[in-house]
């Protein structure tokens, strides 16, 4: 058995680097273990091919953006397909099946093994919860989290998005419709304004035709490509890549403290403790798998970090039969989602723009939101053409649109849509403008994630996820959809198609380890000393409907300080 950290953090996702450079800096040696690829390290020269030439790095001058930049392609498919994609839940080695969750339901479970893990392929929206959302509900208070916001907002850094067509185009709807601008990070009520991005500024040469679009690839700056999706892989060096997945930021600043240390392909299949304390049970180290090659082996730490996310996060703890909980895996939200697209005529946007297409692949991908304080938040998207196609159109609880009557004079389309109706919707890409509606919606809890009792696979019993919304998160999407149609309206959209999302489009989940429940205010586990928790799974609630990742990193920086001064 080795002992060769102070800290281990399982995952390396949206979290655990945040912890782990924060403790890194505290003089705290630290091993972070993800079971998925690293893209960008020279160690792993081909890391979907073979094992590479180690088991850990921790050197910063390991990391190469030019590899970065070879590895991860603006190929749709090669990135994102749930199956064989870079960006899967899966191992690194593609010929294998990816990793196996059982969601009985009709569902899309988005996530990336990796290191990043799902920051990957975010949309890098890093905005603050709602304020109500905390100090009316979760056992800290919202003035607390707001120095450790900053520092992130700060660290990463987080900007204001820049506005291209759609974003302008969302903007003047939103004006029509009766809302204005919210001027704060603090929102107290409803308004649109930019999406606060964890997305470098344009770049200075942007719009120079002394430059080509290669060569500005290589400067430091967004470039407005639209690839958010896809790792966005630009920028003069990884660690100034555009946008700031925490592979490109958080992990970088982790290695250069001299002790962090990074170990991707290493699942971890147990959390070992032993009874010597007070609470019962104290971490000890963690049971961990090499996914090439099927290695075992057991690693001791002082502390333990669970950051693996609000799947498998609950399902290590079941696994590793620590001590019955009933919230654990409990109460699981996912902001219950909808999306609506309108497609303008060219005089339209003639009128509005000055251009004749929106063109919804340029700029981030998500550059604008309305916040509604009680209800959730609504969000532009533009994606590029067959990540849009799928949610979109492809992707519903209604059924095929050309089975139903339309039971709404609100929209012109409603549910899946296929031969002539898709290529006529999906030819109208260029003039269309989608909008993302994001339910702040209820802890339940039968919502959850619990161990499959029927299947395993090589790292133990599965997870089942579950999740109905209550009545009262419908009637706040309902609302919200209403809301997102009428700004499309406003904006003068000659046609309107809603998605009606089924419930289990999982991409925010939360709240499976809710602080006061499973973890106390500093995501300390109540029944195991010593073992904490830095993911959104330890968040109270939905935040109100704000993205989480942004709540997550300020907690996991918050953790971080009280986990030194308890045990360091």
């Amino acid at each position: 058995m080795k002992k060769d950290a102070d800290v281990i953090v399982i995952g390396a996702g949206g979290g655990g680097p945040v912890i782990a450079k924060e403790l890194g800096e505290l003089g705290i040696r630290v091993l972070v273990l993800e079971a998925g690829p690293w893209y960008g390290n020279k160690k792993w020269p081909e890391p979907n091919e073979n094992r590479g030439v180690a088991k850990e790095s921790s050197n910063p001058r390991d990391l190469d953006g030019a590899l970065y930049r070879r590895q991860l392609t603006r190929l749709e498919n090669d990135m994102n397909d749930f199956v064989t994609g870079k960006f899967r839940w899966g191992s690194a080695d593609r010929r294998r099946t990816p990793w196996y969750r059982n969601t009985p339901d009709q569902a899309v479970l988005w996530q990336s093994a990796g290191i990043g893990g799902s920051t990957l392929h975010y949309y890098a929206n890093s905005l603050r919860a709602f304020p109500h959302a905390i100090d009316n509900e979760w056992p800290i208070s919202y003035n607390e989290l707001i120095p450790y916001y900053e520092k992130v907002e700060d660290t990463l850094p987080v900007e204001f998005a820049p506005t291209t067509s759609k974003e302008a185009l969302f903007y003047y709807g939103a004006d029509k419709a009766g809302f204005s601008l919210n001027k704060t990070l603090d929102v107290t009520k409803s308004g649109y304004r930019p999406q606060p991005n964890a997305i470098l500024p344009p770049n200075e040469h942007l719009m120079d035709p002394e430059f080509s679009l290669e060569e500005l690839s290589h400067l430091e700056g967004c470039t407005l490509s639209g690839h958010c999706g896809q790792g966005c892989p630009y920028g003069p060096t990884l660690e100034r890549m555009a946008k700031r997945s925490t592979n490109v930021s958080y992990v970088p600043l982790g290695m250069r403290t001299g002790n962090v240390t990074f170990r991707p392909n290493t699942f971890v299949t147990k959390v070992l403790t032993d009874h010597s304390t007070k609470r019962g049970r104290r971490a000890v180290g963690v049971q961990i798998r090499d996914t090439w090659t099927g290695e075992m082996d057991e690693l001791r730490a002082k502390v333990v970090v669970m950051a693996a996310g609000c799947v498998e996060t609950p399902r290590l703890w079941l696994n590793s039969e620590l001590p019955q909980n009933p919230w654990v895996g409990r109460g699981l939200t996912n902001h219950y989602m909808d999306m609506v697209t309108g497609t303008f005529d060219e005089e339209t946007l003639m009128d509005i723009l000055g251009s004749p297409t929106t063109d919804p692949f340029v700029g981030h991908t998500s550059g604008a939101r309305l916040d509604y304080p009680g209800l959730g938040m609504i969000e532009n998207i533009g994606e590029s053409p067959g990540l849009s196609a799928m949610p979109l159109f492809g992707f519903s609880q209604y059924g095929y649109n050309s089975l139903h009557h339309s039971d709404s004079d609100m929209w012109d389309q409603r549910g899946r849509l296929v031969g002539p109706e898709l290529e006529e919707a999906m030819n109208d890409y260029k003039r269309t403008l989608t909008l993302s509606v994001i339910t702040g919606d209820e802890v339940q809890y039968s919502n959850r994630v619990e161990l499959d009792p029927h299947i395993k696979d090589e790292h133990g019993p599965v997870p089942f996820v579950h999740y109905l919304p209550s009545k009262e998160s419908e009637k706040k999407r309902e609302q919200l959809t209403k809301i997102a149609t009428n700004i499309l309206r406003q904006a003068g959209a000659k046609k309107i198609h809603r998605s009606d999302l089924p419930p289990n489009y999982y991409i925010h989940l939360q709240s499976t380890m809710r602080m006061g429940f499973v973890v106390d205010t500093s995501c300390e586990a109540y029944q195991v000393e010593r073992l904490y928790i830095a993911d959104n799974s330890a968040d109270y609630n939905s935040l109100g409907g704000p993205n989480p990742t942004l709540t997550t990193q300020a907690l996991a920086t918050r953790t971080a300080e009280r986990l030194a001064n308890k045990y360091f």
